[in-house]
């Protein structure tokens, strides 16, 4: 910017702790989908980490920063992230789901949820059978129907991916869920693989970021590469 500033005279360009001071207090927050369908997230996590020093540094020194987790629900037409949560690396993704579908549907009509067996808990398929929306939930290989009570929505589940898992499978279009994935890759090749903020700002950077990423999606049809 300084260098491009000589060609536009009375141009002052800010210092970077100013840039970053301003960015750093813009509450930032993910838009729905424009869109007036029904639309299905995908759900999951990933790790970022907490500091660009890079690996070497890290075994050299024997320094752990840690990780942050990212859990993110997107779009899987669009690749547009409907609803983020940031967390620490200890925090499972199944006990997020809530947060992000609560968020998603309070911006879209969700009609689908697609997950992995992370996501497999009864509380999860309650959640979505009580507001319409359609299970997409991997169980887990040792899951078992159990009792009905309480937990009707995932036992139907059990057994219909136990009967015909390939079945199961090509009905849901399971194979939707890449959608979240593409995402993180995206994100991490763009913006890369760490946050440099003050903790307390660590979820507004990344909240920043997918936020690009969505605008990023919205200037290609369907959100393609």
């Amino acid at each position: 910017m300084r260098s491009l500033s000589r060609y536009v005279e009375g141009l002052r360009v800010p210092t970077y702790p100013t840039i970053w001071e301003r960015t750093s207090k813009l509450d930032m927050a993910l838009d729905g989908v424009r869109t007036d369908q029904p639309i299905s997230i995908a759900m999951d996590s990933s790790g970022i980490k907490v500091t660009n020093s890079g690996d070497w540094m890290r075994k050299k020194w024997k320094v752990k920063k840690g990780y942050l987790k990212i859990h993110l629900a997107v779009d899987a037409k669009s690749k547009e992230a409907v609803s983020m949560q940031v967390t620490e690396e200890v925090v499972s993704d199944g006990s997020q789901a809530e947060a992000l579908v609560k968020d998603a549907t309070s911006k879209n009509e969700v009609e689908r949820v697609f997950g992995d067996g992370a996501y497999d808990r009864g509380a999860n398929f309650n959640l979505l059978a009580s507001n319409g929306i359609d299970p997409a939930i991997k169980v887990r290989k040792n899951a078992r129907p159990g009792r009905p009570e309480g937990f009707y929505a995932r036992k139907k589940e059990v057994i219909a991916q136990q009967t015909d898992f390939e079945g199961w499978k090509e009905k849901k279009r399971y194979g939707a869920r890449w959608a979240v994935e593409g995402a993180y890759s995206v994100i991490k090749w763009v913006f890369g693989e760490y946050v440099s903020a003050k903790f307390v700002n660590m979820a507004k950077e990344m909240a920043t970021k997918v936020s690009l990423h969505n605008v990023f999606m919205r200037m290609t049809p369907h959100g393609g590469g």
